[in-house]
């Protein structure tokens, strides 16, 4: 097991340092928020990371204490890393970020169990303290995120059409979906076709559009 890192505080006294895994697809952003985060006396960054199919593998290997992630990642996106880390290794909480307060991916991150869903763009100093307060066992949402999802319209889709629509989303031919869902071909075609009526849309690319701009999708 490994052991909570200690630092010297200056009051004499010691601070456990808070492990941290970081998955970031943007190189320049990634680094920087490295940089500002390992300013932190109590704060390491212990993994970096640029796809979410491989946030599970590196937890399991490092053991943070808590994964910063981008919810748009290559791979697999935010959320769905944040629910293997739930399953698998859930005493590493979560804190996820975002650059847009689309209303739909609030209620996937609550269902997710992250512990925290914060913007990309609030301050260094923000960041940090919603790190330090997801790690003492609070749940952190951003005001501003928490308004647009009770804004937010509900989506027409169910969990199933949803499920199959994502999965077009990352690039997964009808074939794919259907051996993944073990559902038939033609049933997955089904799906697609519904969720084009349901969501007005001229076709899938423009489904996935309306889906994704509406929170629906990650």
């Amino acid at each position: 097991m490994i052991q909570d890192a200690k630092i010297d505080r200056a009051d004499g006294g010691l601070a456990t340092v808070i492990r941290i895994l970081l998955a970031e697809d943007m190189n320049m952003v990634r680094g920087a928020l490295v940089a500002l985060l390992e300013m932190e006396d109590d704060l390491e960054v212990v993994s970096e990371l640029e796809r979410g199919d491989k946030i599970l593998a590196a937890a399991l290997e490092v053991r943070p204490d808590i994964a910063v992630i981008d919810i748009d990642l290559p791979g697999l996106d935010g959320l769905s890393a944040a629910a293997q880390l739930h399953e698998h290794l859930p005493e590493c909480r979560t804190l996820m970020l975002t650059s847009l307060g689309r209303p739909g991916t609030l209620r996937r991150a609550l269902a997710a169990q992250v512990s925290g869903y914060i913007l990309k763009d609030d301050s260094p100093k923000e960041l940090a303290s919603a790190i330090r307060r997801v790690v003492a066992g609070q749940r952190v949402i951003d005001s501003k995120l928490a308004v647009a999802a009770w804004n937010g319209l509900e989506s027409p889709l169910t969990d199933r059409e949803t499920e199959v629509l994502r999965m077009a989303a990352q690039g997964s031919e009808a074939a794919e979906i259907a051996g993944e869902l073990h559902l038939s071909t033609g049933t997955v075609r089904n799906y697609l076709t519904t969720v084009v009526m349901k969501l007005k849309a001229r076709n899938r690319v423009d489904a996935i559009r309306i889906a994704r701009d509406a929170g629906w999708l990650v």
